[in-house]
């Protein structure tokens, strides 16, 4: 499974395809606390970007591949 959610984080693993999108928007509308793991990620559809980059859900562990994580970070990131 590329996305486990848990109580109040969901956490990435391996390749998050398209076809996880949806559920990850519809988890983040119920969470507005919501945390995300992506630690193990080693890619993210851009649709699954378009849906974090939407929620501005605070990033619990940025992914360890590090071309995919200065990628994530330029996106996700607010300053």
């Amino acid at each position: 499974m590329p996305i486990e959610y848990k109580k109040n984080q969901a956490i990435f693993r391996d390749m998050a395809s398209v076809d996880e999108a949806e559920g990850l928007l519809e988890w983040l509308q119920g969470k507005p606390g919501a945390r995300v793991d992506l630690g193990a990620c080693t890619h993210l559809h851009p649709a699954n970007l378009q849906v974090l980059m939407a929620a501005r859900c605070r990033i619990a562990t940025w992914p360890l591949d590090e071309q995919l994580r200065v990628w994530l970070e330029a996106a996700l990131k607010s300053d």
